[in-house]
């Protein structure tokens, strides 16, 4: 006769693993180091492209003044 049921009940949930953001992907295509983000102008492009789309390092934002939208959705 098949179990019913989870077989996971009462366990421990396993820890989800951190996945990369978009902007460690595009850090690791440029091929560069933490020490190079501010004079990279490539990177700088990208982030200003995808400044209210993805994550990206306040102080990195802070160090080039550039602004995000600070607003969600459509409502006002």
């Amino acid at each position: 006769m098949p179990s019913r049921g989870n077989p996971n009940w009462g366990k421990p949930e396993q820890p989800l693993r951190a996945s990369p953001t978009e902007f460690d992907l595009e850090v690791k295509r440029l091929g560069l180091a933490p020490a190079q983000y501010v004079d990279s102008a490539q990177l700088r492009r990208w982030c200003e492209h995808n400044r209210n789309r993805v994550y990206i390092p306040e102080w990195l934002l802070k160090e080039w003044q550039i602004r995000v939208e600070d607003t969600f959705g459509g409502a006002a």
